[in-house]
């Protein structure tokens, strides 16, 4: 089975936000947040990926990349 790569601190990266900054404007306990970013999460809520989307200003797609098996390892 192939995997989902979060790219949350890339996208965060790019925008200059800081944790701190995205919890506050999505709602998100600052953890939580945390957890998405180090892809530390089995799932997340339609209504927080909007969140996180409408924040920094995204696409559900630049925040998550699927990889099949086989593919390059990550070890982000």
């Amino acid at each position: 089975m192939g995997r989902i790569i979060l790219r949350l601190d890339r996208v965060m990266a790019d925008r200059k936000m800081s944790l701190n900054e995205l919890a506050e404007r999505v709602g998100v306990a600052n953890v939580n947040l945390s957890k998405l970013k180090n892809g530390h999460i089995s799932a997340i809520r339609f209504s927080t990926l909007i969140a996180v989307c409408e924040a920094l200003q995204c696409q559900p797609g630049d925040l998550l990349e699927y990889a099949p098996d086989g593919g390059p390892a990550e070890t982000e």
